[in-house]
């Protein structure tokens, strides 16, 4: 049987399906691991409660500690507290935008997101030029934002800060 250790350093290894550059634990979406006899029993909170990419998370966790021998893999799901992007650390945000997607920024106190044109410039990840606009507040998924770069001319996504 795994350690707890050894899960987490599994679950390091399981990308997020909706930007694979970074772990389901960089991402901030796993919050605890208890290995309990022949299990282990992984705690969730979704990037928000209607996540599509749940599901797939989940069935990759389980494929990958059975993978390591794992025979009893329970993934439970708590939605208080609420995600933040403020869980994803800076190594994940440095992958990020080393893939092009601009990392959040903090998080709005109270957790509220403002959809809004007025929001502050967000930089580009390609150039770091803070000569963008916003394209559109939805992106690929619903935590991200499209964004165009005055300065270099590319288009990018923004996750948005949660």
């Amino acid at each position: 049987m795994l350690t707890q250790d050894e899960v987490w350093a599994v679950l390091e290894t399981v990308p997020d399906p909706e930007v694979p550059v970074i772990s389901v634990v960089e991402l901030g979406v796993v919050r605890d691991v208890v290995v309990q006899g022949d299990g282990v029993t992984v705690t969730m909170t979704p990037t928000y409660s209607g996540c599509p990419a749940m599901r797939e998370m989940e069935e990759d966790i389980r494929t990958a500690l059975a993978a390591k021998g794992v025979a009893q893999v329970t993934v439970h799901t708590v939605l208080s507290p609420a995600w933040t992007t403020d869980w994803i650390g800076p190594a994940a945000r440095e992958k990020l935008r080393a893939y092009g997607i601009a990392p959040p920024g903090k998080a709005e106190a109270g957790g509220l997101v403002t959809l809004t044109r007025a929001r502050p410039p967000v930089p580009c990840p390609f150039c770091g030029s803070s000569d963008t606009r916003l394209e559109s507040e939805f992106g690929s998924t619903a935590c991200k934002a499209i964004r165009f770069c005055r300065a270099c001319q590319q288009p990018f996504e923004e996750f948005k800060s949660l």
